[in-house]
């Protein structure tokens, strides 16, 4: 479980520990104090408030704490909009239970949905993703796009487990750093909304515990929901692809994000996305085409003799 007082102490200080008091006009730069960033009583002079309380909401004690000082808190640590976000949900346990009751794994889509992600396939690789980052509908593009989801077993379909600990995530993905970076923001901002969420909890917990480069990335405590930008893929059969994507939330299942992948016409990615679509369509049609009778070898020898009368 990740627990909201735990959650906004170690942000709260990871965040003031990134600043450097030079760069806002405090005394004694990021390198002459014996610890980084910014003091207790320096955040708390920054927001207007006191220190005592300022101290009672990095520690995770202070309840009901009003909007207001939650928008001076981040004016200070000057955070962006996805931090704003995030600390707003790990203080007010109501904002993350208001929309609706955690999910465990058996999330749904809805089958007008998985119909849309049918209707764009031969053009736009596309999936649908919920809680906890998993992979829960795609169509025959999205479902070869990088990893190729049908052969993963179910609980595998997850995209933070598939680029930390899938061996050919690396290949994949030239720029992996970024890519893990982009991860670990999406599943920092999840959590503040449902911190309690089963498969959010349990995919954080195996990636903390098998996974090096993810501990560090958490740890730091970075915020930020990537939905759109650009992801260059080495795909194994159709070689380089350098492809935009966007990704939109479901109005009416607001955990569900669809995700659409695509390339200016006339590109050489646009070109390769279609020659992969062509490659599916075959492995579809092969797959479908019944196996051949296999061919009876004439009898002979002791066991067909002693059939004859």
């Amino acid at each position: 479980m990740l627990h909201a007082e735990v959650e906004i102490s170690s942000f709260l200080k990871a965040r003031r520990a990134a600043l450097d008091p030079a760069e806002i006009g405090l005394p004694g730069g990021i390198n002459r104090r014996r610890v980084r960033g910014l003091r207790r009583e320096e955040v708390a002079q920054l927001a207007g408030i006191s220190v005592d309380y300022y101290t009672r909401i990095e520690q995770g004690r202070a309840h009901a704490i009003s909007d207001s000082v939650l928008d001076a808190i981040a004016r200070a640590l000057r955070l962006t909009d996805g931090e704003v976000t995030y600390l707003r949900n790990v203080a007010d346990p109501r904002r993350r239970t208001a929309d609706c009751a955690p999910a465990g794994p058996g999330q749904t889509v809805r089958p007008e949905i998985q119909q849309l992600l049918d209707a764009m396939e031969s053009a736009v690789p596309a999936m649908i993703i919920g809680r906890g980052m998993d992979i829960l509908a795609w169509n025959a593009l999205g479902g070869r796009i990088a990893f190729d989801l049908e052969a993963l077993d179910r609980r595998r379909r997850n995209s933070a487990l598939l680029v930390f600990l899938d061996p050919a995530a690396r290949a994949l993905h030239p720029e992996w750093e970024r890519i893990a970076e982009e991860v670990v923001g999406n599943l920092r901002a999840e959590s503040g909304r449902h911190p309690e969420d089963p498969r959010l909890c349990e995919v954080v917990g195996e990636l903390l515990d098998r996974s090096a480069q993810f501990r560090r990335a958490w740890e730091a405590q970075a915020v930020h929901e990537c939905l759109r930008g650009t992801k260059h893929i080495v795909h194994p059969q159709v070689g380089e692809l350098q492809v935009s994507f966007e990704s939109f939330r479901l109005s009416t299942d607001p955990d569900q994000v669809l995700v659409t992948y695509n390339a200016p016409r006339g590109s050489v990615t646009s070109a390769r996305l279609r020659h992969l679509a062509e490659l599916v369509a075959a492995d579809r049609t092969a797959a479908d085409r019944p196996a051949p009778d296999r061919p009876t070898a004439p009898l002979s020898g002791p066991v067909a003799r002693a059939g004859v009368a």
